[in-house]
């Protein structure tokens, strides 16, 4: 069983949206992991392989208990049956007590279908008749943090003593935040997000969901 898993619809989105909290979580004594939904083969900068290293870089800084990979086609996710059981049937061997997902409000059509997939595995999961293998599972919360899109937190998780710890988590991702920027995130300039928190105290935000039951 897992304390805390994320969700990440691409490698580096777990590290960019939770990587202080999971820094903070595991330093806390949680066992903490972060489950990519898609190897990001479609990205404008590196390669699977390149990406692939850099994942175990950045689970390393981050000491995670688990990293895995689910290996649905990056461009391609969708709150669709197939991938919907996938999910649920790895949060039913994962056992995490707090699931974090994407916001669904997010730019990113990957990021949006990831959030909504979230939603419908974590339901699936605790149901006694779906055709997973495995004891039905109840996550006991799911989050979800923020991407590409403003929005009003609910909640914040103070990190500034992680601060440090989450900027190299994710520029383990050399490929992404090195040389020419593709993007306004995927860039030199993206691969900072903490700096900006360490004036405001170092936090992380999110938004949390109505009850599960």
């Amino acid at each position: 069983m897992l304390d805390l898993l994320v969700l990440a619809p691409h490698p580096d989105d777990g590290e960019l949206g939770c990587g202080g909290t999971l820094a903070r979580a595991k330093a806390e004594g949680l066992s903490t992991g972060i489950l990519d939904l898609t190897r990001g083969e479609m990205g404008s900068k590196g390669t699977p392989e390149e990406r692939e290293k850099e994942v175990a870089e950045a689970s390393r800084i981050l000491g995670l208990d688990f990293r895995g990979n689910l290996g649905f086609p990056d461009g391609g996710l969708a709150d669709v049956p197939e991938q919907r059981l996938k999910l649920a049937q790895a949060l039913r061997w994962l056992r995490p007590r707090v699931v974090f997902a994407p916001l669904e409000a997010d730019r990113h059509p990957d990021h949006t279908a990831a959030s909504r997939l979230a939603v419908a595995a974590v339901h699936l999961a605790g149901l006694k008749k779906a055709p997973l293998e495995g004891e039905p599972f109840r996550v006991e919360r799911l989050f979800f943090y923020p991407g590409n899109h403003p929005f009003a937190p609910s909640f914040l998780v103070k990190i500034s003593a992680f601060i440090d710890q989450w900027e190299a988590a994710v520029l383990a991702y050399r490929s992404q935040f090195t040389g020419e920027a593709a993007s306004e995130t995927v860039g030199p300039k993206g691969g900072r997000p903490a700096r900006p928190c360490a004036a405001t105290g170092g936090t992380i935000w999110g938004w949390t969901t109505p009850s599960l039951s």
